[in-house]
């Protein structure tokens, strides 16, 4: 691809964990997709990918490139989701999982074939020669319905205006993940988690950052049997401002949710980040406890946070190699 036409640095806009608005007219809603969230730049014929933390990921997902066939003439940035379905049609975040971080061409040949992905397309950013960053979301969508993008590994699914408990039931009877809800009137905001955007989970998940492990005993001490987690405090940004340092806040013990093959692939990654003392501020009292440097991060599914912040019954959903681990906050569930 040439020279980009639009900032290349643009990180996708978030959302807020929270509920059902109080006035859901105001609001369209979608349904979340358990995937790997990507800002997909087309023009001249060409694709290019970038990941929420700005990683070109455009060799990893092949069958994407062809999307340009369905706006051949065109020079637009869409924003959206790349998901890898299971035997029953729905997203599956464990089986994404096997593309995301693959590199070896041959590798992604095999598996482009047994994995396929599809780019769910959700908004769009650009559309030559407008910027549509300030336009209206109800405005971008209509833009983006009349560009009819779909194909046989991207389609772009309506959204539903006011109707968010009928959106979240059908998500939940559909065995989905849950619904975001946006606010008409806003406007796109690269990289802020603003409030304009809810999103509305039907189980609890989120992400966590991976700094330690308890090792297994008898024949399973070297290998981890569960995992320490924990989230910052504040924010890179609200850090900077407050001129304070982060501080890591350890979250609890996760021991469920892995294959062997992943305990192995954990275990080995941990080793090598190995750190003699504990991250967490305060320190967890734990005995048997080995710690690394707080880089990974994981998503995490749970029944609820206790009292004191840390999770109740974890299991690990997978390894969450677009996120950055200094952002990773505790997800407060609030009602606007």
């Amino acid at each position: 691809m040439a020279d980009f036409f639009f900032p290349d640095n643009l990180k996708p806009m978030l959302a807020k964990t929270g509920k059902i608005p109080i006035k859901p007219s105001n609001y369209g809603f979608e349904i979340k997709w358990d995937g790997l969230r990507a800002i997909i730049y087309v023009a001249q014929g060409s694709v290019r990918i970038r990941s929420r933390n700005l990683k070109n990921i455009t060799r990893q997902y092949p069958e994407l490139a062809a999307l340009t066939s369905s706006c051949p003439d065109k020079k637009l940035v869409l924003d959206g989701e790349i998901i890898a379905l299971d035997r029953d049609g729905r997203p599956s975040f464990s089986l994404l999982q096997h593309r995301m971080g693959v590199t070896a061409v041959r590798t992604i040949e095999k598996l482009r074939l047994s994995i396929p992905v599809t780019y769910i397309i959700f908004d769009i950013l650009f559309l030559e020669p407008d910027a549509l960053l300030n336009r209206s979301y109800s405005d971008r969508r209509s833009i983006l319905a009349d560009l009819s993008l779909s194909g046989p590994h991207w389609q772009t699914p309506a959204y539903w205006r006011g109707t968010g408990e009928e959106v979240l039931t059908a998500s939940r009877t559909n065995g989905l993940e849950g619904i975001v809800a946006k606010r008409l009137d806003s406007a796109y905001q690269p990289g802020l988690r603003s409030g304009a955007w809810i999103k509305i989970k039907n189980s609890k998940r989120q992400e966590l950052v991976i700094a330690g492990w308890v090792p297994g005993t008898g024949k399973r001490k070297e290998v981890l049997s569960s995992l320490l987690v924990g989230y910052y405090n504040i924010s890179p940004q609200e850090a900077a401002r407050l001129k304070q340092e982060q501080l890591l806040v350890f979250a609890g013990k996760v021991g469920t949710g892995f294959s062997d093959k992943q305990l192995l692939e954990l275990t080995r990654t941990l080793k090598s980040l190995f750190r003699p003392s504990s991250p967490f501020t305060p320190p967890p009292q734990l005995a048997d406890a080995i710690y690394a440097e707080p880089r990974l991060v994981g998503e995490f599914e749970f029944t609820e946070w206790t009292p004191n912040h840390t999770l109740r019954h974890p299991s690990f959903k997978g390894l969450r190699t677009d996120k950055v681990a200094r952002e990773v906050l505790y997800e407060e569930v609030s009602r606007r």
